[in-house]
């Protein structure tokens, strides 16, 4: 018997989509009453710590959009050799989780930007921070939105994992 498929399902490539797309896509949840999640990140080889924080982060509302550092920032930050795997791969990937919504790259290094942009009702950062470091605090309580800490505590990381890799490689 073959396994018939699942019409509904959405191809995780469109739901990365643009600025100005996202800008209209905001734009018409906040008018329906949707409460919009923001959280940002690199996820360069995405892992379980990255699959519980846009999770928790989507428990805050009721759209997550997510940001996804640009290649040229990703290497900027990370470090020669990073990013694993290009951008639009990353967004896919991350756009394949059930929590998120949309997803969008930047290629500045905050995303200050888009919060302007888009003003969400939250803007979720990872357990690495505290509300006090979050380096867009003061741009998210100044539009009236609100910062939150969310996910389990920072004990993976993907410069963890590519470390084991190098060592199993010997």
């Amino acid at each position: 018997m073959t396994p018939s498929l699942n019409v509904d399902l959405v191809d995780a490539r469109s739901l990365v989509v643009s600025r100005e797309e996202l800008l209209v896509r905001v734009r018409v949840a906040k008018e329906k009453g949707l409460r919009v999640v923001f959280a940002n990140g690199c996820f360069d080889l995405l892992h379980v710590g990255h699959v519980r924080y846009l999770a928790a982060a989507r428990a805050l509302g009721d759209l997550l959009v997510v940001g996804i550092n640009s290649d040229q920032e990703v290497s900027t930050q990370k470090g020669e050799g990073r990013p694993i795997l290009p951008a639009e791969e990353r967004a896919e990937l991350v756009a394949s989780l059930a929590s998120v919504g949309y997803v969008t790259i930047f290629n500045e290094p905050t995303v200050t930007e888009l919060l302007l942009l888009l003003k969400p009702d939250v803007h979720a950062k990872g357990t690495d921070y505290t509300e006090e470091t979050v380096p867009e605090r003061d741009v998210v309580r100044y539009y009236g939105g609100r910062v939150a800490i969310v996910g389990d505590p920072k004990d993976h990381s993907t410069s963890e994992m590519l470390s084991r890799l190098a060592i199993n490689k010997r």
